[in-house]
Formats: structure tokens, sequence, C-alpha cells
């Protein structure tokens, strides 16, 4: 099998913690494991300092400016003088995580070095997802989703293949008419996530008695990510379920609007926003957990879901899109009707009432997202794109 240069372009990385830095890095490990050598062209914050200035001698991070929906991010600025660094450090092809800035740029790389592109399709476009940004002015949140579906497809189509993490992100591409499409899922690390983590001390470090059962949500704290879904699930379960507490875990621009809608519907004292949480201690957070509830309609994939899976926890998920392809009903979880508080707060309690017969089908389902499996699939991937000519 050959070994392959491969340049990783993405429009976010550390620190911000999101479903796409955490498939790149976790891939980086195991392509390198293998052999093969990966690059990371990414936006970092402060346009202060030298693009290059950077602890790894692998990561090229280029100077940008805060993107202010999402503070964690940035938008770099000039990022194209790329192409001399990949010529240098022999690249054998570029794999675009993001088609926005860094994306493009690695596109424009690509053309100009005649090097194979592969592009990932990880984020769901919609006007939905515009709701953070422009929550008042329909008009505008239409135009801006008709053009980013437009630029979208202008730039998976200029890829020589499109990677699309789940059946239903792939038959979405191909509804718009992106059809040089491959399955290959995000993957996890199952040797770091796995049954055999332990969570009691940091349960106690969040002030969780040993009685209580936990309810966790992980992930960007945004609007479309359909957290008021889970609060009124709370509220709905307050008054049977005095044992249940709620942890939302991450962070993201609707915070304090999830938070004054909990002190609304009374649920704050059952409710325990612990923000930004450290990589070190995900595993550990889902073991502290009974179960992860995912409320939202906007997963390409949801990788969160998987790695909870993988410690042996189940899963609530809205019966939506790529989560309906990973819970299923009564073997790793149950899935509920989207944007139904009260059928999510029902299949909250069947799952507390009967969390170890989820135990064993959650880690087996997780087993088949170990990045050992899926990275076989990848690199079939650039087998293809690295014997033929680059498509634009």
């Amino acid at each position: 099998m050959p070994h392959y240069n491969i340049a990783f372009y993405s429009d976010t990385y550390l620190p911000a913690v999101d479903g796409v830095v955490t498939s790149m890095l976790t891939f980086k490990k195991e392509l390198e494991r293998r052999g093969n050598k990966v690059y990371i062209f990414a936006s970092k914050k402060g346009i202060g300092r030298r693009g290059n200035a950077n602890a790894a001698k692998d990561i090229f991070l280029y100077p940008g400016v805060d993107f202010k929906p999402y503070p964690q991010y940035s938008v770099a600025i000039f990022p194209y003088y790329s192409l001399v660094k990949l010529r240098s450090l022999d690249i054998d092809l570029i794999h675009a995580q993001t088609p926005f800035v860094m994306g493009f740029s690695g596109m424009l790389a690509a053309k100009l070095g005649r090097y194979p592109l592969v592009g990932s399709y990880h984020t769901m476009i919609s006007s939905k997802s515009l709701d953070s940004y422009y929550p008042k002015n329909r008009a505008l949140k239409n135009f801006c989703s008709s053009y980013l579906w437009k630029y979208t497809k202008f730039f998976y189509r200029r890829c020589d293949v499109t990677i699309a993490p789940s059946r239903a992100t792939e038959s979405l591409l191909r509804r718009h008419d992106i059809r040089n499409t491959a399955l290959v899922p995000n993957s996890i690390d199952t040797a770091r996530f796995n049954p055999r983590v332990k969570g009691a001390w940091l349960r106690e470090r969040m002030g969780i008695g040993g009685d209580e059962r936990v309810v966790l949500y992980l992930g960007r704290v945004s609007r479309e990510k359909r957290i008021e879904v889970l609060l009124r699930a709370a509220k709905a379960l307050r008054g049977s379920r005095r044992d249940i507490r709620f942890v939302i875990g991450g962070t993201g621009p609707a915070l304090d609007y999830y938070r004054r809608m909990a002190r609304r519907l009374g649920v704050l004292d059952r409710v325990k926003f612990i923000g930004f949480v450290e990589d070190g201690v995900l595993p550990n957070l889902y073991a502290a957990s009974d179960l992860l509830c995912l409320p939202s309609t906007f997963e390409t994939q949801g990788i969160v879901s998987l790695e909870a899976m993988a410690v042996g926890k189940p899963v609530v998920a809205a019966d939506y899109l790529a989560l309906r392809e990973i819970v299923e009903n009564g073997r790793n979880g149950e899935r509920f009707e989207a944007g139904n508080p009260l059928g999510c707060a029902r299949k909250i309690e069947k799952v507390l009432n009967n969390c170890e017969s989820y135990r064993k089908q959650a880690v087996k389902t997780a087993d088949e997202f170990s990045v050992r499996k899926v990275a076989d699939r990848l690199l079939k991937v650039y087998d293809s794109v690295s014997t033929k000519q680059a498509v634009y």
C-alpha cells in the first residue's frame, strides 16, 4: 500500500474543539501510525504574528480575524501563499476539511499545483443553520442560504471526491447535484473512548450526588442544535424524576439564551452549564453520565454519539438525518420525534430505567466506527484520486 504526504486544509483548529477538528486529528494520528504524513494548514486567532509560527513542524497556522457569531473561530487573512510550502513538503494530495477561506485556498493550491483534491462535507447548510446569524431578517437569511448552496456546489464539484460522513448527508449532496461522493464516516479512537473509562471523580467535581442520574448534552451551544427541546423535556420530567440532573457541555453563541430559557422554565436548579470541556476529560465526562441526549436536527453524522456509545452510554436522539442511521431503538439508544419535548422526556425515562440493557450494543456500534476500520475506507479514496488527473 502506498504512503502519502497529505495536506489537510481547515477553517477551524485548536483551541476550537468541534467535529471537524476532532475528525481531522483522529485521522491524522491513525494515518501517521500507518506510515503516511499529514500536514495541517489552518487559520488561527490574531493577525500580529507570522503565519508559520507554531509549536509543531507539521502545523501551519495563518493569521485571522475573529468570526463574531462563533468567537472560537477565525477567518484567515491571505493564506494563499501555502503553495510554496506544499512544494517543499512533497505533498501528494490535498484534503479540504472545510470549504471556506482555508478550504478555498486549498482548492486554488490544488489547481495551481495540479494536486488531487478531496473535500469533506462536515457542516449542514440550510436556512435553519443561519438562525443564529440573521434571526430577524428572513429575506437575508434565505438569500444567504441560497448563496451558500451555490458556493457549496461550486466548491465540491471541483473536488475529485467529496466525502460524506453518512448516507443521509450523501443523499443531501446528490439532491443538490453534487455527485462525486464517497461515503466515509467520521471515526473515533476506541482506545481512548472505551467502557473501562472512569467518571466518578468527575461527578464529584461537578457536585453531582451518587444517586443522581445524569443526562448529558455535549456540543456547540447554538440555536440550530435545538437544546430548547432538552430543556423542555427537563421541565416535563421535573415532577416525576427529581433524581435527574441535566449537564450541558460546550460553548457557543446561544449560551446565555439557553441559560435564560432554563431559568424561565424553572429548571435551572436541575441544569448545569459546564461550558468548555477540556479534551483530556471528554471520555470521563461520558463515563460520568448515564446517557447522551442529542435533540439536534443539524448533524451530518454526530461524532459525540459514537464517543458516548464507545464508553458504553446509550444515546437518546432526534429521529432525523444522520442520527437516524446510528441510534437504534431498543438496542444502543432511543429516537424521538424531532422537536417533540414530551417524546424526548419519555425516551430519556425509558433509557434511564434500563441503561444496562443498551450498553453492550452501544459499544458494538461504536466499534464499527473505530478509526482503524474507517481509515481503510479513507485510504481507498486517496488511492482512487492519486491515480487520476485532478478535476477542474
